[in-house]
């Protein structure tokens, strides 16, 4: 088996405030419209979630390939993995109203496949609201939002089928799960071309295809807790078997914060 996406480095080490003045990231922590009890349905948590998760068209000398991506700012800031814009020359966002805006690419850190970009000519969207993602526990509710095969606004539901995975993301070769057998795990993405070692990554059951990479993985309050990376596959298939991967939150704001600091990682 093997994991699409893949880059590999430790990167530089960062300390991050969730929340407070020296978080440039810092929002609300509720989401409008979603109980913070925890008694949300799965349509209210999709309703509320789905405007700020977008679809991202690139062009690159290789082709063209789509992703999703998580709006950060109002002014247009979006959270996406790196394998989704890396090497594009062009990057057109789409929103959940089917409006469209070219987009810059701010900075990425390749070592933890996270990128920025920012679109052109935004204003007032609905950032999303991000958690806590060191406060996950092995089953609980989960909803997937991104674009999957290009099918925009896409939500599919699970569970956080287990913590603290390690993957190699890659282009359909080889990777393992720590000392487990090799499984496949291809970047959710519907182009996939070099190989990235994921740590500390979430693993769950709810679908993840290609087109999904950069887009939210969010809790029953509808805070978004992780970044949907990389699926496993079965033999020669691409699709969802079950097994998806996301970069747990916490880890993408260090990555976002450097990224605004210095550009590219």
């Amino acid at each position: 088996a093997a994991i699409a996406l893949g880059a590999g480095g430790a990167g530089a080490a960062a300390t991050l405030a969730l929340g407070g003045d020296s978080d440039p990231l810092a929002g609300p922590a509720a989401v409008a419209g979603v109980s913070t009890k925890g008694d949300a349905t799965t349509a209210q948590v999709a309703k509320a979630v789905q405007p700020s998760v977008v679809s991202l068209r690139t062009v690159s000398p290789s082709g063209e390939g789509t992703g999703s991506g998580v709006i950060l700012r109002a002014d247009g800031m979006i959270l996406t993995n790196a394998h989704v814009v890396s090497g594009a020359r062009q990057v057109t966002v789409r929103f959940s109203d089917a409006r469209t805006a070219p987009a810059r690419i701010l900075g990425v850190d390749s070592a933890h496949d996270i990128a920025v970009v920012q679109a052109r000519g935004a204003s007032g969207l609905r950032p999303a609201v991000l958690g806590n993602s060191a406060k996950l526990a092995v089953g609980d509710p989960v909803l997937a939002v991104g674009s999957p095969l290009g099918l925009d606004g896409s939500v599919t539901s699970g569970i956080v089928s287990a913590l603290g995975r390690s993957i190699q993301e890659g282009d359909g070769g080889d990777g393992g799960d720590g000392g487990q057998d090799p499984a496949p795990f291809l970047q959710g993405r519907d182009t996939a071309r070099r190989t990235t070692v994921i740590r500390n990554a979430i693993q769950t059951d709810a679908a993840i295809n290609p087109g999904n990479s950069g887009g939210a993985l969010v809790n029953g309050a509808g805070q978004v807790i992780g970044v949907n990376t990389a699926i496993a596959t079965s033999g020669d298939g691409s699709g969802s078997i079950g097994v998806g991967f996301a970069i747990p939150i916490n880890d993408a704001r260090r990555s976002v914060n450097r990224i605004l600091a210095g550009g590219s990682v």
